[in-house]
């Protein structure tokens, strides 16, 4: 898995590298238009490095596509990846986007590797190995009081009302509830121990997967809302310090 991780993390940080080489911080999309087409753009300029190079790595292992995002998949070895992970920032010139790439077997995350160009960070897990950033052990909060808790969430796309709800009552309760985009960096927050709490309503599989192996790995405690450890076909997902998940269960199940 040691070298495994090496060649994966070489071609992700390559086409971060493509991506960060058209980047600018003045960009500004115009309509909704222009940012699919810019999208589209950017997730070709990706796919052509990355593709190519994890399937000769791992040619065994097919790719997980927008029809799976949802779904348990079916045994063996798969690759979720996202070209862009965080377009919309990216096009907007803001600097929270990455490359992420996870290999998931038997519906189990066992390798992830996010890669941030503009801040030249590497964040990587192995199944049963730790979770690191740039080689640094990674470690997620050791709080237990759900008044001191700094919570992430991620807007779904159709359950508004149902999220309002949630918002609502974790307001009641937190110290700090905050939206934003994409779902892999307040993951990483919550592996490094700068969050306390992440949860999603309709997650999906290339979104969470990397950040799933990497908050498990630095301790934390990865569940669907149901309370069952998380796993592909989950279209929830609550990741927590060990001290808090919990209670934030709870809350988010009385929604």
């Amino acid at each position: 898995m040691e070298q495994l991780l090496t060649d994966v993390t070489a071609a992700v940080r390559r086409a971060g590298d493509a991506l960060l080489a058209e980047y600018g911080e003045n960009a500004r999309p115009t309509d909704k238009n222009d940012m699919a087409l810019a999208g589209r753009r950017l997730d070709a300029t990706v796919t052509a490095i990355l593709e190519p190079a994890l399937s000769a790595i791992r040619p065994e292992a097919r790719w997980v596509d927008s029809d799976q995002e949802m779904s348990v998949l079916a045994p063996g070895e798969w690759w979720a990846g996202d070209p862009i992970e965080g377009g919309v920032n990216y096009v907007h010139g803001m600097d929270q986007w990455s490359v992420t790439v996870a290999l998931i077997r038997d519906n189990l995350p066992v390798l992830a590797v996010v890669y941030e160009p503009v801040r030249g960070r590497t964040w990587t897990a192995v199944r049963g190995g730790g979770a690191f950033v740039d080689r640094q052990p990674l470690t997620v909060s050791t709080k237990k009081d759900v008044d001191a808790a700094f919570v992430t969430t991620t807007q779904p796309r159709t359950k508004n009302r149902q999220f309002g709800d949630a918002m609502a009552a974790l307001l009641d309760r937190a110290l700090l509830v905050r939206s934003t985009v994409p779902s892999t960096f307040p993951q990483l927050d919550v592996a490094a121990g700068h969050v306390d709490v992440y949860w999603q309503y309709e997650c999906d599989l290339i979104g969470v997967a990397a950040g799933v192996l990497l908050v498990t790995e630095a301790g934390g405690v990865v569940t669907n809302l149901r309370g069952e450890p998380w796993q592909p076909g989950d279209t929830d997902i609550l990741a927590a310090a060990p001290g808090l998940h919990g209670e934030f269960l709870s809350i988010l199940r009385t929604v």
